[in-house]
C-alpha cells in the first residue's frame, strides 16, 4: 500500500535536537564564539598572527563538515521532497497552487527591492564613502553605458535557459534552479502515470527523502559546535576597520531587512489571522540556524519540520514550498543586493536615473531566483547586477569582506519568508492537500 509519509515522521533523532532546547544551545554558541574570535582577532595582539590563522582553521572544522553533510544530501532531498509534493495534489490543484505560488515569490520579491531602494536612496550610505574619495580604481573599469547588457533583448534566451538541456550537469555544478525545475517537470510527469506504475518511483522518493532526513539528523548534532566554531573563525580573520569603514552601510541593510520582517509579519497577521509574535517564536529554531550558517539551503530539513509540527502546516504544502522557495525565494537577498548596487553607484559618484533604478529592479528580481543558497551566493549574483547598471565591480573586494556577516542576517530572512508563503498556502490549500493525501493512502494498496 502507497503511504504518503510526511516528513516529519522521518527522523526520531531530529526531534530529541529540537526538544533538547537546540536554539538555546546555538544562542550560546554564537556568544561563545563571538568572544572567542574577538580574542584571536590579529589587531588585539593577544595571539600571534601565524597561530590565530592555524586556530581558525581548526575551529572552523566542524562548521565545515556541517555544511558539507547538508549540501551532500541537498540535491537529493530537494529532488524527492518536490516530487512528493506533486504526486500529493491532483493536477487541477497542482497548476493554481504552482502558479500562486510563483506569483507570490515575484511579488514579495519586488517588495524587498522596493523597500531597498528606499531605504537606501534616504540614508545614502554610499555618500559616506565618496565624500572620502570613493573606492580605489573607481573610474578605471567602469563599463560604457553603449556596451551594458541588454536585459530586455534577452528575456526570450533567459527564459529557455531556465530548462536545463542537459540535468546531470546542473546537478553536478550545483546550478539549483536548474535541478528544481527538471523536478517539478519530472514530477509533473509522474502524476500522469498508471498507479501501479508510480508506485515504485514514489516508493523509490520516499526512501531517499528518509536516509536524507537520518544524515541530516547527524549533521544537526554538530550545530552548536559548528556555530561556535564558524562565528569564532569568521571574526578571527575579520578586520575590525572593515565594520568600522562600512558600519553605516552595514546598518542600513539591516535596517531594510528588519523593514522586510514587519511586512512579512503583516501579512502573517493580515492573512492567516494569526499572531506574528507567536509565529516568530515558533520559528527561532530555523532562524537561528540560518543566521549562524549563512545557509538557507542548509537550514531546509529544519524548516520543514517546524512547519510540519510546529505551525501545523500540510507536509504536502511544506516539502513543496520550502525546497523551492529556498531556491527562487530570496528576498533577502534581493534586498542585499539592491542596497549593494546603488551604495556602490553612490560610492563611485555614479547618479542613477529612473530608468536605471528600474532596470535594477527587474534584474535583481531575475537574478535573485538564480542565487545559490549557499554562503556567499548573493556575492556571486551581485556582479552580473552590478554591470546591467554600468557599475564597476572593483568595490566588490571591499564588500566581500563583510558579507558572511550580513548574509547572516539576510538567510534569516530569506528562511522566515519560505516559512510565512508555507503558513499563507496553507490557508488556502492546507484542508484540500490533507483530504487529497488521506483518499490517496486509502486507494492505494
Amino acid at each position: 500500500m502507497i503511504e504518503f509519509r510526511p516528513l516529519n515522521n522521518l527522523s526520531i533523532h531530529l526531534d530529541r535536537l529540537i526538544k533538547g532546547r537546540l536554539w538555546l544551545k546555538v544562542i550560546i554558541g554564537l556568544i561563545l564564539g563571538a568572544g572567542v574570535g574577538i580574542l584571536l582577532n590579529q589587531s588585539t595582539g593577544l595571539v600571534p598572527e601565524d597561530i590565530s590563522l592555524r586556530l581558525a582553521d581548526w575551529l572552523d572544522l566542524p562548521g565545515q563538515i556541517f555544511m558539507r553533510l547538508t549540501q551532500m544530501i541537498m540535491i537529493p532531498l530537494i529532488f524527492t521532497s518536490i516530487i512528493m509534493g506533486i504526486v500529493s495534489n491532483t493536477s487541477e490543484n497542482l497548476k493554481s497552487f504552482g502558479l500562486r505560488l510563483l506569483l507570490y515569490f515575484v511579488f514579495t520579491t519586488t517588495v524587498a527591492i522596493i523597500i531597498g531602494l528606499i531605504v537606501t536612496l534616504i540614508l545614502k550610505p554610499g555618500q559616506y564613502i565618496f565624500s572620502l574619495g570613493g573606492f580605489p580604481n573607481s573610474r578605471e573599469n567602469q563599463i560604457p553605458i553603449n556596451n551594458q547588457t541588454n536585459i530586455i533583448e534577452n528575456i526570450p534566451n533567459t527564459i529557455s535557459n531556465l530548462i536545463p538541456n542537459n540535468p546531470l550537469e546542473s546537478i553536478l555544478t550545483g546550478e539549483m534552479l536548474g535541478v528544481v525545475i527538471f523536478t517539478i517537470i519530472i514530477g509533473v510527469a509522474i502524476t500522469q502515470l498508471r498507479q501501479e506504475t508510480a508506485k515504485p518511483i514514489i516508493r523509490f522518493s520516499e526512501a531517499i527523502q528518509k536516509i536524507c532526513m537520518i544524515i541530516v539528523s547527524w549533521a544537526m548534532m554538530l550545530v552548536p559546535y559548528a556555530v561556535f566554531g564558524l562565528i569564532a573563525a569568521l571574526l578571527s580573520r575579520t578586520g575590525i576597520e572593515i565594520f568600522l569603514g562600512l558600519g553605516y552601510y552595514m546598518v542600513v541593510v539591516i535596517l531594510g531587512l528588519i523593514i522586510l520582517m514587519i511586512f512579512y509579519l503583516i501579512l502573517v497577521l493580515t492573512i492567516t489571522k494569526k499572531s506574528p509574535f507567536k509565529f516568530l517564536r515558533v520559528i527561532k529554531e530555523p532562524q537561528l540556524l540560518a543566521f549562524s550558517t549563512a545557509s538557507s539551503a542548509a537550514v531546509m530539513p529544519l524548516s520543514m519540520k517546524t512547519a510540519d509540527e510546529k505551525l501545523g502546516i500540510s507536509s504536502n504544502i511544506s516539502d513543496f514550498v520550502i525546497p523551492v522557495g529556498a531556491t527562487i525565494n530570496m528576498d533577502g537577498t534581493a534586498l542585499f543586493q539592491c542596497v549593494t548596487t546603488l551604495f556602490m553607484a553612490q560610492a563611485y559618484g555614479i547618479e542613477l536615473s529612473i530608468m536605471n533604478l528600474l532596470l535594477i529592479t527587474f534584474t535583481v528580481v531575475a537574478a535573485s531566483i538564480g542565487t545559490p543558497a549557499i554562503p556567499g551566493g548573493g556575492v556571486i549574483i551581485l556582479a552580473s547586477v552590478l554591470q546591467s547598471a554600468g557599475i564597476p565591480i572593483d568595490g566588490l573586494i571591499v564588500i566581500i569582506g563583510i558579507d558572511r556577516i550580513l548574509g547572516m542576517f539576510r538567510t534569516a530572512v530569506n528562511v522566515t519568508g519560505d516559512l510565512t508563503a508555507c503558513l499563507i498556502f496553507n490557508k488556502f490549500y492546507g484542508a484540500i492537500s490533507n483530504k487529497q493525501n488521506t483518499y490517496l493512502s486509502s486507494r492505494s494498496e
